[in-house]
Order: structure tokens, then sequence, then C-alpha cells
């Protein structure tokens, strides 16, 4: 297998049709897929249905399609490394953030890791485990910063923990129910939360069956961004369950509060989660050492925004 032959199938699958690959990597239509025959030849297996809306790979092609993802992310890591060594390191880094971490410490660290790496350029995604965990498996993510829970799959990831905080229920400022002080006072209300498929026994239980709380599941609307959630919380009655260090966010302490109530939610943990066995390159190194020194340097700042946010953090480096 040559590297043309496997970026030839990475591209076409991305794009959906050779046409498409072509255009993308700046070759002919028929340079791809002579590629993508010799690839075939090459192994004696189909890897492509092609049809009228272009083409499909079969489940030899998607099996393929992994480890060629695998094999070019770690060539780049190789170039980026070597580039640093000379003193001349450009390319690509990917990385995944939780939304909170994204709103709060990422501006200043990605400031300093430019400063460091200028020839660098980032790819963010910002969203739920379940969104990071198959670009680290597929390798077009090299790590993520993100929730440490009993869901991540071991021992095919490994993480470095940073943070532990705290759970809360909240309501917009002026909610008719904000004086209340117990989960059993809001379960005739609609909620609205933000958690991946895989998540929602645990969810519930952290919520509202530890606490003996039945609910009836036509209250429970689930809503995949932060800032959607946030919209629906601040413009109708309906409840959410976030992280505790959001609510020191103005766009966020501003119109939403954290209910008193007597229940102890979930003490949740953010780390640093990369698939075991596979090193970071030196971009990703040079971040996560970026990521930790804004952290040590923002817990001893006495801004009161810093002080706000690290009162609501237990430090785990």
């Amino acid at each position: 297998m040559k590297l043309h032959q496997l970026r030839a199938l990475v591209m076409t699958a991305d794009c959906g049709s050779i046409r498409a690959a072509a255009r993308q990597l700046g070759v002919s239509q028929t340079s791809v897929a002579k590629a993508l025959r010799e690839l075939e030849e090459h192994l004696h297996l189909p890897l492509l249905v092609r049809n009228a809306n272009g083409v499909v790979l079969t489940q030899y092609g998607q099996s393929l399609l992994q480890h060629a993802r695998q094999m070019l992310s770690q060539l780049e890591r190789a170039q980026l490394e070597l580039a640093h060594l000379s003193h001349e390191a450009q390319g690509q880094l990917r990385l995944g953030i939780s939304p909170w971490m994204g709103m709060t410490l990422l501006p200043e660290v990605v400031m300093l890791f430019r400063q460091r790496m200028p020839k660098v350029r980032l790819e963010i995604f910002e969203g739920l485990m379940a969104v990071a965990l198959p670009r680290l498996r597929d390798g077009t993510m090299e790590f993520a910063v993100g929730l440490v829970s009993s869901l991540l799959p071991r021992p095919e990831f490994v993480s470095d923990p940073l943070f532990a905080y705290q759970m809360a229920v909240v309501a917009r400022r002026e909610h008719p129910r904000r004086h209340s002080q117990s989960i059993h006072e809001l379960l005739d209300l609609d909620w609205v939360v933000n958690y991946p498929d895989a998540s929602h026994e645990g969810l519930m239980t952290e919520l509202f069956w530890q606490h003996g709380a039945q609910i009836d599941m036509q209250h429970i609307h689930r809503a995949h961004s932060p800032q959607l959630t946030l919209l629906m919380i601040e413009q109708t009655d309906m409840l959410s369950y976030f992280p505790e260090p959001m609510l020191t966010v103005p766009m966020y302490g501003e119109r939403v509060a954290r209910l008193p109530l007597k229940e102890a939610f979930a003490t949740d943990t953010i780390g640093i989660v990369t698939t075991r066995n596979v090193q970071l390159g030196v971009a990703a190194q040079c971040f996560v050492e970026c990521l930790t020194q804004v952290i040590r340097r923002r817990a001893r700042s006495a801004r009161k925004e810093y002080v706000q946010l690290f009162d609501t953090l237990e430090l785990l480096i």
C-alpha cells in the first residue's frame, strides 16, 4: 500500500465521490480512480461500490479506512515533530475541548500556544466526549480535554485528570421555582439537558433516581449544544443540569442561577484523554504544557473572575 492510495481512499470516503476527492487533492479524477483501483488489486478485495450518487465503501473499505486515517495522522505528527526539531514546526493540531473549558481557559491557552508554535494551525472541536472519542479512535484528533467518567472505554483510552467539580440544577434567574429546596419539588416541570445517548441512564440516576425521585420521561428534552440549552432555559420555565464552573461564565451566570437544593449531585472530572499506547506529538505536548501553565497561573491569581472560577474547582494537577 502506498500513501497516495490511502489518501485517495480517505478523501473519497470523506467527499462521497471520486470527482470531489480529486478536486480536494488537487489531482485529476483519473489519478484518484487509478490509485483506488491499484489499492483494490493489491489487496485483492473490493473497497468501493460505485453508484449514480458517487461511491460507498464496502465493509473491507470501511475497515481499511480507519487504519488509513490513523497512518496518515501518525505521518503528519512525525513530519511536525521533525520540523520542530529543525525549528520550523508547521502543520495542524486537532483537539477536542469541553464547552465550559472552551469558554473560560481556551483563549489564553491558544494565545500562548501560538507564541510558541506560530506555524501550527489549530482545529478545535467543542463538545461532549461522545463527539471526541470516534475522532480519537480513528486518529483524526490527537487528544481531548473532556469529561473522564466510567463510560470512558478502557483500556482503549487513558486520561490525566485536571479538575473535579460539582454539577448543579439551574434555572433562569426569575424562575417561579427559583427558591425550591428539593428535587422533589421540580418533577412536574420540563427539563432540557445536553447529554449523549450512552449517558441517559447515568444522568437519570445522578439527577433523579438516586434521590428517590421519579419523573415522567415526557418532561425530559435534549438540546445538542450548550448555547441552545441556555436559550431554552432563559426564555422558558425549563430547568437544566450544568457544571458549576459554567455559571462563572458571564453569558451563563448573568442569565441562569443554581437552585439551592438540599440534594448533593455528581462530582465530575475533566482530564486530558488520549488513545492508549499512542504518544502525543510535539505540538500536542506543547498545547498541554500551555494549558497546565495557564491553569496554574490563573489558580494563583487574585482577579475576581479567576477566583470565582477556581472556587468551583478542585485542582488535580
